[in-house]
């Protein structure tokens, strides 16, 4: 049997992909149309508060292209909590607008493949923060599943540690060029969700999310052993800027 490689794991993230029924909403009063934004602005203020006050993490996107609208990524110290994020916008009036072709259910993950020893995970600011993220304030977002491949000789899952752990070294690497321009924060899902991982890249530059990725599929890690699902990209909202996108 090959060495499992552990991990170190902090907040649950909760990605909630919601396209609009629009139909209904051209169709609805005026005065309904109002108490559905005003429910939402709320959610979205309170979600705001929480992040500030350090009791999770929150960011709210408009998705391009037909396979969402909208993109709310969540992020709480446990499923309860989320469970209550994800409760109480469905009891909310724009809910009902609302239909949720996707989501995507796992916990911020890094990997001890390149960890350093001896350091303790409570106490190293730089571990916290990266276990409990503040979502980038940058301008896009670009999210996607993946897996390791399992077919025959390549099986990641059979190799070697080492063989491993020098794959990610090499791959890692590539991320590092990138600094500055790409914000990458993954998720582990195995046992939560459909796939094994979910990557949600953060940048400026839209542009970047297509070099990076594109850079990556060179590298054996990718090449050989990395399965991907659908990607979906969007750009950061604010409380006025969902205001203004609703109003017919």
């Amino acid at each position: 049997m090959s060495e499992a490689v552990q991990t170190l794991d902090g907040w649950y993230a909760y990605h909630d992909f919601r396209t609009m029924d629009w139909v209904a909403w051209k169709n609805a009063s005026a005065a309904d149309r109002r108490q559905a934004m005003d429910d939402l602005l709320s959610l979205m203020a309170d979600w705001q508060a929480d992040a500030v006050e350090k009791r999770g993490s929150f960011g709210a996107y408009a998705v391009a292209g037909h396979k969402a609208d909208l993109l709310f990524i969540h992020m709480r110290p446990t499923l309860q909590e989320l469970n209550e994020v994800k409760h109480r916008f469905q009891k909310s009036r724009f809910a009902d607008f609302t239909k949720a072709p996707y989501s995507y259910i796992s916990v911020v993950e890094l990997s001890s493949y390149l960890a350093k020893p001896g350091v303790d995970v409570d106490s190293d600011p730089y571990l916290q923060g990266r276990l409990k993220p503040t979502l980038p304030s940058m301008q896009y977002v670009c999210f996607y599943p993946m897996n390791k491949r399992r077919q025959g000789d390549d099986n990641w899952y059979m190799l070697p540690l080492e063989t491993r752990r020098e794959m990610m070294k090499s791959h890692g690497m590539i991320g590092r060029n990138y600094a500055g321009k790409v914000v990458q924060i993954i998720t582990g899902s195995v046992g939560l969700d459909d796939w094994e991982w979910g990557v949600t890249l953060y940048s400026d530059d839209a542009l970047q999310f297509k070099k990076l990725v594109y850079e990556m599929r060179f590298d054996e890690a990718s090449a050989r052993f990395g399965e991907f699902g659908p990607f979906l990209v969007g750009h950061r909202v604010g409380e006025a800027d969902v205001a203004r996108w609703l109003t017919v």
